[in-house]
């Protein structure tokens, strides 16, 4: 029997709310691909941006990253956390102003990377080698007990891999707490994503849904889902829920939010959509 998921809204921070402890398995919203992951007695973080460093970086730039929604918790404020996923090295995704702060803080906490970035991974934590887990598409581990990743490729506009062969993209599936949840990195259709997606037996998708353009793309930002290619990949994959996120973020780079709503309001959609937002536990039950 599949799980059902519940956006239930919470009033007071974030960083109340994760402090107490927690049933079942819960979602939080940290921002652009960011989600806090707690159940089976174990909390994640997945692709944490906690930072302004891209906005440092790109001060006077044709896009300077200003954020467009506040930073929900800082990384004094995190609960303990048993590992950090990071499905690719762009730096709101693999944010050093981010990782070094929470891995000096935290020194039970190791980091998950794609293999293809594992230099890039060290250096961004400030962490030796043992602090950090590789991967590539296709591998299965079970880092701690009750948890279970499978890794699979992504395309980001491309399917990348480096001279070694391994996959440069990620997407993670999450088996904890009785439930699979899938994040799909950064990513755009590409053949053969649907078979393995489906094969996850995911309860719940994690999708990124601000598009791309040439425009962008001449300016080396790649893209990635279309709303409708998302909520496609869901449904054909047999996943009853997609959250929809990486839009709120950065102006020059994002979906409205009213779209996602109104998809969200169609009768006839073939999935349960809800758009990332602060303020709201996503409960799986």
């Amino acid at each position: 029997m599949r799980v059902r998921c519940d956006a239930q809204p919470f009033t007071g921070p974030l960083a109340a709310r994760v402090q107490k402890p927690a049933e079942g398995v819960s979602l939080y919203w940290l921002g652009q691909a960011g989600f806090l992951i707690r159940g089976g007695g174990l909390t994640l973080l997945i692709d944490p941006y906690l930072s302004d460093s891209l906005a440092e970086k790109y001060r006077g730039k044709p896009f300077p990253h200003q954020r467009m929604m506040l930073t929900p918790i800082a990384v004094a404020d995190l609960p303990p956390i048993d590992l950090v996923l990071c499905t690719h090295a762009h730096t709101d995704h693999m944010d050093p102003r981010t990782l070094q702060p929470l891995l000096a803080l935290q020194p039970q906490t190791r980091v998950i990377s794609p293999r293809a970035k594992l230099t890039e991974a060290m250096t961004r934590a400030s962490v030796d080698a043992d602090r950090v887990v590789t991967m590539d598409a296709g591998e299965t581990i079970s880092p701690l007990p009750g948890l279970t990743i499978r890794a699979v490729r992504a395309a980001h506009e491309t399917v990348e891999r480096d001279a070694e062969g391994c996959h440069v993209f990620l997407g993670y599936a999450m088996t904890l707490g009785g439930c699979t949840v899938f994040h799909a990195g950064d990513t755009i259709p590409f053949d053969g994503q649907v078979d393995e997606v489906r094969a996850l037996g995911a309860d719940i998708a994690l999708l990124p849904v601000n598009g791309r353009s040439a425009a962008l793309a001449a300016q080396r930002v790649p893209g990635n889902f279309f709303l409708a290619e998302a909520i496609a990949l869901t449904a054909q994959a047999g996943i009853p829920t997609m959250i929809a996120h990486h839009f709120d973020m950065f102006d020059f780079n994002t979906l409205p939010r009213a779209d996602i709503e109104a998809a969200a309001a169609q009768p006839d959609l073939p999935i349960n959509l809800l758009p990332a937002a602060p303020g709201v536990a996503y409960r799986l039950a």
